[in-house]
């Protein structure tokens, strides 16, 4: 049986190569379908984070309204609890993500 290197540097035999094709192929393919889904996730993250933002401005507007005397003290407190819930829901989504990058990045190839 004689062992040869084919040009993607696995080691096939002598019908290894249209195998060797075949994988690379399936690589392409993998590497081209999470394109979407990586640009849908990346946008929906982008409007969660926006989604946040709102609700941290709206809890400043509030503080500011009250501090002159305008506002109503428990509609401020009530946006200031929406901001900060939703602020902890992100800071536990981000530790999330980075808790499983971190385990992928661990991995042995």
């Amino acid at each position: 049986m004689s062992l040869a290197i084919d040009n993607s540097l696995t080691l096939a035999n002598s019908g290894g190569i249209e195998r060797a094709d075949r994988m690379d192929r399936m690589d392409r393919a993998l590497d081209n379908s999470g394109v979407g889904e990586a640009t849908e996730f990346k946008s929906e993250l982008g409007k969660a984070i926006g989604e946040i933002d709102k609700l941290q401005t709206a809890a400043d507007t509030q503080a500011d309204a009250v501090a002159r005397g305008a506002g109503n003290i428990h509609e401020m407190a009530l946006a200031m609890d929406k901001a900060d819930v939703a602020m902890r829901l992100a800071m536990r989504v981000r530790n999330k993500l980075v808790d499983t990058y971190n385990d992928i990045m661990k991995m042995g190839i």
